[in-house]
């Protein structure tokens, strides 16, 4: 027997998912998530599903880990004390930044911070050419001064940028070694092993996001490793960016492909939910304690994109560029806002009713868990409405303070507002509801896509909560909720490849010589099969996918174009032209085939495939009473109204129930309201479908 387990790191609870290859039994674990060592809340929740499903260390093929270390340390601005060494006369590279701002008439804006202080930035007097000649050679005199001023500022890792290092990375090589030999163990970055890619800024800004949060990610990780590893069981895999895991050592030598490590995640298992449901065209919702994520799966696959900005925002209504530090590597493309179920409700100066974006976390959490919360969130207030067990949640394990999450609700908000609690509680979902529907226009309306023609894939802790009212407010007229939602995305752990990115700048026409191409791809697979000889991947089990970043001259932004997967010859490259034609103007609206296709860098994304998961949950017998009490919910179109209670572990496939109804599980519930019924298939996951289907066009 042999089991697959995923952790997950959620704002409020750490979440297992485990899976049985053999029968594929699936088994969830949730326990508090500890900020102060995540780590502990991480083994934590290990032991607890191991035990629960009686699971011995042996039997554990592959363990898999989703962690928001990095994103992080750069939000909280608590990373590494980094230094960055630039080429002389490029020492301010991170300030100027790029032109583009999050609000073109906004003239006091602020850019984020910069993670590595102008005092700790550092230049070298050497230079290399735009065609990868040394121009100026490494000024190796000036290296032992460098050393007394690393040790001056009392840093703990480097970041080396040096001017087209990604065409000769010479004088990089040279000096880290240098300072390796001088400063051991401090870790040191290099740019050419980062990003071998072109733009100054984006290089460098990754190099300085591994460099700032290395050191933390690393002592996380060898931690974590070090104690699974006494446990017997395998080696940690870490979630990455790109939707495929990787081992933690590839992590910690580059560690900006962690971010956004749990969101992945999710992702991922919607687009296997897609897949085995037939709706290949979702919309992916994750809702925890802290933030929703949405993102947009289109036939059955997410989509990523090289461009992305750790601690970037979003302004409810659109993403806003210029707010984060940008990092080159593929992140699939999603948004996020600030609301969760643990999401604080308040009122402004000016009598405004406002949700976010300060989360009670984990610690103290929501009023209701009785941990000391004073402040109402959104979980108190889906409690107060009746959409909540008033006794307990987690089959039991957390008792749940009805009493004195009404009090905080009366207190702070309704009294305030000079309203009942009842009223003040619906208004705050409202809000917070107006708020996550914003940021799935974000995925699907400013992509161009029109969310009718799509699903809504719910799931998180609190996703199928507020599922039906966001697909009301869409025009959205179905809504899957997959098995064990409130642990869903530490499924996608346990559902992907390995899979790793590597890149370089070619800088040449589509027309050159298909040798010279065929050779770049050929040197990036051959650090792919290395990657993938250390994991022990066999090679039947490994593939390789070709791509390269196209524009036509003169353009300063690139599309990412798939190339054949055969070696490169003359008609290779014409198929990738007449590509980049198609691409640009389904993407500008304009093309022009008479230009010549310009080849900026060519990408291989290295795969070792793991066994296809099916997602698959027990369903009860045909026959059983799957109602196991009544209350009292509380709708807009119906005011307080008697509903069922329907335990989701006793309903039979193909039981249909018609709202309002609310279906409980250990770790989520789904709220059915008037207007929407729901069905239980035959692998587990619950449909919902919209009965008035005068908003969808489907």
């Amino acid at each position: 027997m042999a089991w697959r387990i995923g952790v997950d790191i959620g704002g409020t609870f750490t979440d297992v998912a485990l899976v049985d290859d053999a029968s594929g039994e699936i088994g969830v674990a949730k326990v508090p998530t500890t900020p102060n060592d995540l780590a502990q809340g991480v083994l934590c929740a290990l032991d607890t599903a191991m035990r629960r499903y009686q699971v011995a260390p042996a039997e554990v093929g592959l363990l898999s880990h989703a962690t928001t270390v990095v994103t992080n340390a750069i939000l909280e601005e608590t990373g590494a004390r980094a230094a960055l060494i630039t080429t002389r006369g490029f020492r301010d590279v991170l300030e100027l930044r790029r032109s583009a701002r999050a609000d073109l008439y906004d003239l006091f804006q602020d850019a984020p911070a910069t993670l590595i202080p102008r005092r700790r930035r550092f230049e070298i007097t050497e230079r290399i050419g735009a065609d990868g000649a040394v121009v100026t050679p490494l000024a190796e005199n000036e290296i032992d001064g460098l050393v007394a001023a690393l040790k001056a500022a009392r840093v703990n890792a480097v970041a080396i940028s040096l001017l087209f290092s990604f065409l000769n990375s010479e004088h990089e090589q040279r000096l880290a070694a240098r300072l390796r030999a001088a400063l051991p163990p401090m870790p040191v970055y290099l740019s050419s092993e980062v990003l071998p890619e072109i733009k100054e800024f984006e290089r460098t800004s990754t190099t300085a996001v591994c460099a700032y949060a290395g050191p933390i990610l690393a002592s996380y990780l060898q931690r974590l490793d070090h104690v699974t590893r006494g446990r017997a069981l395998p080696p940690l895999y870490l979630m990455g960016s790109n939707g495929g895991i990787f081992e933690a050592a590839e992590a910690m030598a580059m560690p900006a492909m962690a971010v956004e490590s749990g969101p992945a995640a999710g992702v991922v298992a919607a687009a296997l939910a897609a897949r085995q449901t037939g709706r290949l065209d979702l919309l992916s919702f994750d809702m925890g304690g802290t933030t929703a994520k949405a993102s947009l799966i289109r036939g059955g696959h997410y989509e990523t994109t090289p461009d992305y900005e750790v601690g970037g925002g979003s302004s409810m209504s659109r993403w806003m560029n210029g707010t984060g530090h940008p990092i080159r590597v593929p992140v699939i493309d999603l948004a996020e806002v600030s609301a969760g179920g643990g999401s604080i409700a308040w009122v402004d100066r000016a009598g405004g009713l406002r949700v976010g974006p300060k989360s009670a976390g984990a610690d103290p959490g929501p009023v209701c868990y009785g941990r000391g919360g004073s402040e109402p969130t959104v979980t108190d207030c889906n409690l107060l409405l009746g959409y909540l067990d008033k006794a307990s949640l987690l089959s039991g394990d957390l008792p749940i303070d009805h009493d004195a999450a009404a009090a905080a609700v009366r207190k702070r908000l309704a009294e305030p507002l000079a309203i009942d609690a009842r009223t003040a509680a619906a208004a705050v979902i409202d809000v917070v509801n107006h708020a996550m529907a914003e940021v799935l226009k974000i995925v699907s309306v400013q992509r161009g896509h029109d969310p009718r023609d799509f699903a809504l894939a719910a799931f998180g802790g609190a996703g199928p909560l507020h599922a039906a009212a966001l697909a009301s407010e869409l025009g959205i007229t179905e809504v899957i909720c997959p098995p064990i939602p409130g642990a869903f995305s530490a499924l996608g752990l346990v559902g992907t490849d390995l899979k790793r990115d590597y890149v370089r700048t070619l800088y040449t026409a589509a027309a050159a010589d298909p040798k010279a191409v065929e050779a770049a791809f050929v040197a990036l697979e051959n650090r792919g099969a290395a990657m993938l000889d250390r994991a022990g991947v066999a090679p039947a089990r490994r593939r390789f996918e070709r791509s390269v970043d196209a524009r036509y001259p003169r353009q300063s932004h690139e599309l990412v174009i798939p190339a054949p997967a055969r070696a490169v010859d003359a008609a290779a490259l014409a198929e990738i032209a007449a590509a980049f034609h198609d691409r640009h103007l389904h993407t500008y609206g304009h093309d022009n085939r008479s230009e010549p296709v310009q080849i900026v860098s060519v990408r291989v994304t290295a795969i070792g495939a793991i066994a296809p998961l099916v997602i698959r949950d027990t369903v009860a017998r045909s026959g059983t009473n799957a109602i196991k009490a009544e209350r009292q919910v509380w709708f807009h179109e119906t005011g307080v109204i008697d509903a069922a209670i329907y335990d989701r572990k006793r309903m039979p496939a193909g039981l249909v129930v018609a709202g309002p109804v609310v279906i409980e599980s250990l770790e989520s519930t789904i709220l059915v309201p008037p207007g929407w019924q729901a069905k239980m298939n035959e692998d587990g996951f619950v449909l919902l479908t919209r009965l008035q289907q005068g908003a969808g066009r489907k």
